[in-house]
């Protein structure tokens, strides 16, 4: 159980890195007092530009892919049969501090970037393929990147609950069970943080994000 927590640490460490905030400092401007003062990707891209949208993106993504690291280095010898699960306990620590960090009154941002990391990370390019598919697959089509967002999550936990019910991951079947459930938390978190997206959706007034033209819709 120890490892479990020091990879939480270490996640939460790196997952206070919040790029957008650092990036608008050095601008001269507060993220979070622009926009829907939300502390992430989408919010950058719409109040900054595409430029910090890009540099949000890339920074919140790899700052789970560094943690992630970190934990093989420590880990690599001592704990390589739990190394998956260790990833994923890692990724969630990354996505609390994105979410919750606490020199910023635990407001922060909803973690997709981080969770896109943590895709990324995990080293399945089956599960990566599916989660790309899930996000451009609803964000294309409907134009919400809110939508796209929450089954890039869904489609995370889907595939590694099939691929753990196969005994893949050569994991024992109580750790594999124990990564499927801590994927779902981080899933049913993704969906509580899109909360207010998703009333906005059902009431018809969710916007919308174009990759090649501005509009408020």
């Amino acid at each position: 159980m120890s490892e479990r927590i020091i990879c939480l640490i270490i996640g939460y460490a790196f997952g206070l890195i919040q790029t957008s905030y650092i990036y608008s400092k050095a601008n001269g401007v507060d993220i979070r007092k622009m926009g829907s003062g939300n502390a992430g990707t989408t919010n950058a891209l719409r109040t900054m530009g595409a430029k910090a949208g890009v540099i949000t993106l890339l920074g919140d993504v790899f700052k789970c892919v560094l943690a992630v690291l970190v934990t093989w280095l420590l880990f690599r010898n001592s704990h390589p049969s739990l190394f998956p699960l260790l990833k994923i306990w890692t990724a969630a620590g990354v996505i609390l501090g994105h979410d919750f960090p606490f020199y910023m009154k635990f407001k922060g941002g909803k973690g997709i970037a981080a969770t896109a990391g943590m895709v990324l990370s995990f080293g399945d390019w089956r599960l990566l393929v599916l989660a790309i598919i899930c996000f451009f697959g609803f964000f294309l089509v409907t134009h919400y990147v809110s939508l796209g967002s929450i089954f890039l999550s869904i489609g995370f936990f889907a595939g590694m609950l099939v691929f753990c019910i196969l005994g893949h991951y050569s994991m024992t079947q109580p750790h594999l069970t124990e990564m499927c459930v801590l994927t779902a938390v981080l899933a049913a978190l993704n969906i509580w943080q899109h909360r207010a997206n998703i009333q906005r959706l059902v009431a018809g007034n969710e916007r919308k994000t174009y990759l090649t033209k501005k509009s408020d819709q």
